[in-house]
């Protein structure tokens, strides 16, 4: 990750504009990861390219299906049957004694 955002303990997040974004499954093994990856670069890209709804829907359906492909998106990729807290504000999840934890500077990286 290119701005060092916080991640949570377990792995499973990070926190980026104040909020839990989750993380690719790390089962994934390096090349298809790095597929994926490529694939949602070049969804993102479609999507600022597009001139029409239609082409911004079909990106947007592209993007999405990089991410689940991912495993930032859809069923989570633990398997211990804690809910997803993506979106939700790290002070205000199962995080939280680790968020308040957090010194100071790891917590502005997270939400700014």
């Amino acid at each position: 990750m290119s701005k060092d955002y916080p991640q949570t303990p377990d792995g499973r997040y990070f926190v980026a504009k104040g909020r839990l974004w989750r993380r690719s499954d790390p089962s994934l093994d390096e090349d298809t990861r790095q597929r994926h990856v490529n694939d949602l670069m070049a969804a993102r890209r479609a999507v600022g390219q597009a001139r029409t709804d239609d082409a911004k829907r079909a990106a947007r359906a592209q993007v999405d299906a990089a991410k689940r492909a991912l495993g930032e998106r859809g069923p989570v990729w633990w398997e211990d049957d804690a809910p997803d807290e993506t979106r939700k504000a790290p002070w205000n999840s199962s995080y939280a004694d680790w968020w308040a934890a957090l010194p100071q500077p790891a917590k502005d990286r997270g939400t700014t």
